[in-house]
């Protein structure tokens, strides 16, 4: 028996804003994707929601962040946190929030 060691995929990093921060250690996070339209070629925005792992609390409403897939966390939670790119302004912030 040989005891082969398998290296581990790369995982999918995405990068998105923090849409809540309500949660302890999770974050709600949109994350924008740009599709073409299938019949007349005009670039569409859609967004999807992610619910991702912050161990430190370190990030708030507003932030870019870089997530991460890992393992399955909770009934929701697929993604963490890797960091924060860019902090959101005071007034940035609470516009997100309302």
């Amino acid at each position: 028996m040989t005891t082969a060691k398998t290296e581990r995929a790369d995982r999918k990093t995405l990068e998105g804003v923090v849409l809540s921060d309500k949660m302890d250690k999770t974050r709600v996070v949109e994350i924008p994707r740009r599709l073409s339209h299938g019949m007349y070629g005009k670039i569409l925005t859609r967004a999807g929601k992610v619910y991702a792992h912050d161990e430190k609390n370190e990030s708030r409403a507003g932030d870019r962040v870089r997530v991460m897939e890992t393992r399955p966390l909770s009934k929701n939670k697929r993604w963490r946190l890797v960091e924060v790119l860019e902090r959101a302004s005071v007034a940035q912030g609470a516009e997100v929030a309302s």
